[in-house]
């Protein structure tokens, strides 16, 4: 009987992720060993992200072993994927999404618009930062990389003020007694947040069969519009994009914004349309966006250095 390998980052986050996977195969009776594997985000994480300069820093090792044959299953964080697919391989199925959105902890229990004047808040992400500087401008910002309990780890010691996670990441460790406050509608998540991608050989067939139940098609549907969103607009998952696709009235509703990394400019669309057609609304959002100067605010967001995210928000314009 064939073992079927799944490939996976090492934290515990990850850990968990592929597990569920792996259960669920087990319960359809097959016989799956986890393999963890070291990526370069993991390898080299004192460093931002945005430092690192290279596309797939999550994912890219995982990919390799995925091709050499030495894992038969590679499971991702759908947010971590870069939207242009590696030959030879393919997105088999998206379980069913977890919660999409950002969560603000503070230490007070305090939300986004109460926390101080010029308080701290920890999050090394690009989108999170742009988003928090346009909502307010006055707080400062600290560039933090390491897992979940690492960043409640710098919250806990007084460090900071304030941590912006994944919802779904909290919920998949477990974490749900924590005092949080939700930022959705206003703070829009990545392409694909709180989903997973389970990625496998486009030859596989076997093993494609394997996971086709898995499959979730209203969360295909809506990550393959907020892909297609991100993919338009060239921006990759370092980007400062937030993009959000869900159900409203039987129809695909999305939105898609595009910020500058000071969060001075702000760029969106609202798109609806069809869920047999998913990528269509992210194209059309995309298309919006770039018509009133997407491609520009994105230019600046690449040349930028990352240091800029550590720098207190400047006032708007008025």
């Amino acid at each position: 009987m064939r073992t079927f390998r799944i490939g996976t980052r090492g934290s515990a986050l990850a850990r968990r992720q592929a597990d569920h996977v792996a259960n669920r195969l087990r319960e359809a009776g097959a016989c799956v060993e986890v393999v963890p594997i070291v990526t370069h985000g993991d390898r080299w994480n004192r460093q931002s992200v945005e430092d690192l300069g290279t596309v797939g820093v999550f994912t890219k090792a995982i990919q390799d072993a995925l091709l050499a044959g030495e894992v038969d299953i590679a499971v991702h964080s759908m947010k971590d994927l870069p939207t242009v697919p590696v030959p030879g391989l393919v997105v088999a199925a998206i379980p069913t999404r977890g919660p999409a959105g950002d969560v603000l902890i503070s230490r007070d229990g305090r939300p986004l618009e109460h926390l101080p004047r010029h308080a701290v808040v920890g999050t090394g992400s690009r989108r999170r930062v742009s988003q928090l500087l346009h909502l307010r401008p006055d707080i400062r910002v600290d560039p933090i990389r390491g897992n979940v309990p690492t960043r409640l780890g710098k919250l806990e010691s007084g460090e900071l003020d304030a941590v912006i996670l994944a919802e779904a990441g909290l919920a998949r460790l477990g974490l749900t007694d924590l005092a949080r406050s939700p930022l959705l509608p206003h703070f829009l998540p990545a392409a694909g947040q709180g989903a997973l991608a389970i990625e496998v050989r486009r030859d596989d067939l076997e093993v494609r069969q394997l996971l086709s139940p898995l499959n979730d098609p209203e969360t295909f549907a809506a990550v393959s519009a907020e892909r297609a969103f991100l993919a338009e607009l060239g921006g990759g998952c370092l980007a400062p994009v937030a993009v959000w696709a869900r159900k409203a009235g039987g129809q695909l509703l999305l939105t898609g914004r595009v910020l500058s990394v000071d969060g001075v400019r702000k760029l969106e669309a609202s798109v609806i349309g069809r869920w047999d057609y998913p990528e269509e609304p992210g194209r059309r959002a995309a298309a919006i966006c770039r018509c009133h100067g997407a491609d520009e605010v994105l230019a600046a967001a690449r040349g930028s250095e990352p240091s800029a995210q550590r720098s207190e928000g400047q006032p708007r314009p008025s």
